[in-house]
């Protein structure tokens, strides 16, 4: 039996709403990333932060784990299109742990700018992983992507 996990990042909550139809269709369990330090609410702030974090290559240290990782075979992983990629602690997530012979599966939440170059930078960070197409939802629809979802989990 194929074990998932779905674990996203949610600054809005966005994410988290598509999150939560993918565990509806598929199960699996949930995992929310959160950083230690968090992130300002006013949407102009958080964007600067942001483009700051990017700037400097960091890697925000995250409130928490996944007790066991080695138990998932399958990662569906979400997360806000910041600058044209994974928020930076999604990349502390990536770089916390083993993802080899795992599928990882990305969903984003964007407001134009679909995936980005998200796919290609999960690829590099996780290069024995099978890497799928993602899914681009405009958080603005969030709210009505359930038939979206539904489809795009079923190819």
């Amino acid at each position: 039996m194929v074990k998932s996990l779905i674990a996203y990042f949610s600054h809005s909550g966005n994410t988290e709403v598509i999150a939560s139809m993918i565990k509806e269709n598929v199960g699996g369990d949930l995992f929310k990333i959160e950083t230690v330090e968090k992130y300002p609410s006013n949407y102009n702030d958080v964007v600067n932060v942001a483009r700051k974090e990017q700037d400097a290559d960091s890697r925000p240290e995250l409130a928490r784990k996944v007790e066991n990782m080695d138990f998932y075979d399958v990662i569906y992983i979400g997360f806000p299109n910041w600058w044209g990629t994974i928020p930076m602690g999604v990349f502390t997530f990536f770089e916390s742990y083993d993802f080899s012979d795992k599928t990882i599966i990305p969903f984003c939440t964007h407001e134009g700018s679909g995936m980005g170059r998200s796919e290609r930078d999960i690829k590099k960070l996780c290069p024995k992983s099978n890497v799928l197409r993602g899914l681009p939802i405009r958080g603005s629809s969030v709210h009505g992507a359930e038939k979206e979802v539904s489809c795009w989990l079923q190819r």
